[in-house]
């Protein structure tokens, strides 16, 4: 009887276990159902739409949660920009209470509460810490951070690509507002009444300012340094100004009188005489007629054409009434490095800019300027990154349509690229260049000695400043691979001929020409049956 008991419940036992174990597995499915704070569960209730209908309802109701995340995230970043705010205005009540006369941001220890001392303090120690008033010793010339340099209206920039343009005009409203905001206090600064004293003083304006130039160091902060016009053409206003990520706080503000600060153009040149006498034409315009403050040293190697090389000078000397050059003649093998050195250290009066020069460079009066304004005794040499033009034949089409010189020295895409692996212009005060030890002279013929005296900078306590400028031109020049290199070197000779020829799209354009002409060919045949 009991087992007979047990035959008959052992069914209903297996289908009670078999109802509880459903009963747990949707109790458990319930409990895991992700949902949002006023979600619903995704499972349809009987009265709910089904289909296109609910499908379209959870998305309503998601994008609802999601523009209600969006608004808290804005309200929040509302609030650290007002936070952000107060701490500005705290700290420029600071620093207006708190500036010496060389405008220099000073610490107010007494009346300054706890935090805005701390915050004060770590400010202080990022500028410190950057490249403001001395240079840092770098390993080489990939650790060295450039500049852009910049305008009202433009960037100059060296990250191009293929997308990217040598300028930017105008810039993008993000670089624009932060440039805006540095000419902006820099010209609060200039008409402060700290800095408007004298019965002469005018007021400035955005007018006056000449260019800029800034760089990010990213665990630092941001330099900028802007040029003013000053009374008279040869003085000019710099303000120097930091912001460690936070904000601007003013350096100096500096007064540059720069009528007595002589430039030695040193020139080394082996045959040539076309291209000086394409390189007096422009050094009488921009340095003689304009500048006026300029002294020009030739070194010749060999005398193949030295004759005409010399009679070029004096015929200039004559009619422009120049006598600053010096003409030294070598018979030795050329080499770039040995004329420049011989150049330097032939100079036998005070200390004087030096500005290392190629026969195929153009310049204008503004560079000479800032080549000026942009080297310092002791504490600073310019390595100007210029821009190179691309074959003029192939940017205009035929050799009859090539305008003028002048007007081909526009900074754009398609007519050339800034020679940013280029070290050899440079602009150095005489003393630096001795201190420094010069050129490596057992390098001989073109290259090398340029980066070797980089390199030599960078390792030195003297600031780099490196940066495109829109002044300086290295024009076209065909370049010849000789057939006495090996084909892998006749390769890559012809590889940095082709950098130097065109841009991209339009070396492009001249391997696809064939299929361009098809096309055209094709189109015409087409328009004729129609």
């Amino acid at each position: 009887m009991v087992r007979r008991g047990l035959v008959a419940w052992l069914p209903r036992m297996v289908l009670l276990l078999v109802v509880l174990c459903c009963m747990v597995s949707v109790l458990y499915m319930l409990a895991c159902t992700p949902r949002g704070e006023n979600q619903q569960l995704s499972f349809p209730r009987v009265n709910s739409p089904t289909g296109k209908e609910e499908y379209q309802a959870i998305l309503q109701e998601r994008e609802e949660h999601h523009w209600d995340y969006i608004n808290s995230l804005k309200r929040q970043i509302a609030e650290l920009k007002d936070e952000l705010q107060q701490r500005s205005e705290q700290l420029k009540n600071i620093q207006g209470h708190n500036t010496d006369s060389m405008g220099v941001v000073g610490i107010d220890q007494g009346n300054a509460e706890k935090p805005q001392k701390a915050l004060l303090q770590y400010f202080h120690s990022q500028m410190d810490r950057a490249e403001i008033h001395t240079g840092v010793k770098l390993p080489n010339e990939y650790a060295a951070i450039p500049f852009e340099s910049f305008t009202l209206q433009k960037v100059y920039q060296l990250e191009m690509g293929l997308t990217r343009h040598p300028e930017e005009k105008p810039a993008r409203k993000d670089k624009r507002d932060e440039l805006t905001e540095a000419i902006e206090l820099g010209l609060e600064t200039l008409n402060s009444p700290a800095s408007s004293s004298g019965p002469n003083h005018r007021t400035y304006s955005s007018s006056d300012f000449i260019e800029g130039i800034h760089r990010t160091e990213r665990d630092k902060g941001t330099l900028y340094e802007l040029t003013f016009k000053g009374d008279k053409g040869y003085e000019f206003k710099r303000i120097v100004l930091f912001r460690p990520f936070g904000p601007i706080m003013k350096i100096k503000n500096e007064n540059l009188n720069m009528a007595h600060t002589l430039i030695n153009v040193i020139v080394p040149l082996a045959k040539r005489a076309s291209k000086f006498r394409q390189f007096m034409e422009n050094f009488r315009e921009m340095g003689i007629q304009q500048d006026r403050r300029i002294h020009l040293t030739v070194v010749y190697f060999g005398k193949d054409q030295m004759s005409e090389v010399k009679g070029i000078l004096e015929n200039t000397s004559r009619s422009a009434n120049f006598k600053n050059y010096t003409f030294i003649q070598l018979n030795e093998e050329f080499s770039r490095g040995k004329g420049l050195d011989v150049g330097a250290r032939f100079w036998k009066g005070s200390n004087v800019v030096l500005f290392f020069c190629d026969v195929d460079i153009y310049f204008t009066a503004e560079f000479l300027n800032t080549c000026r304004l942009n080297t310092q005794p002791g504490k600073k040499v310019f390595y100007p990154v210029l821009f190179s033009q691309y074959n003029p034949g192939l940017i205009y089409g035929h050799h009859n349509s090539i305008p003028p010189i002048e007007q081909q020295l526009v900074i754009r895409k398609d007519t050339g690229f800034w020679r940013d692996f280029g070290f050899g212009m440079t602009c150095q005060y005489r003393s630096d260049y001795i201190n420094i030890g010069g050129f490596d002279l057992d390098i001989k013929g073109w290259g090398g000695e340029d980066v070797h005296l980089y390199r030599k900078y960078l390792h030195s306590n003297l600031m780099v400043i490196r940066t495109p400028v829109r002044g300086l031109f290295h024009l076209w020049h065909e370049k010849h691979c000789l057939d006495e290199l090996t084909p892998e070197q006749y390769k890559m000779c012809i590889q940095s001929k082709a950098m130097n020829e065109a841009s991209h799209g339009q070396l492009g354009m001249l391997v696809f020409r064939r299929e361009i002409e098809a096309h055209r060919r094709k189109q015409k045949t087409i328009n004729k049956k129609t």
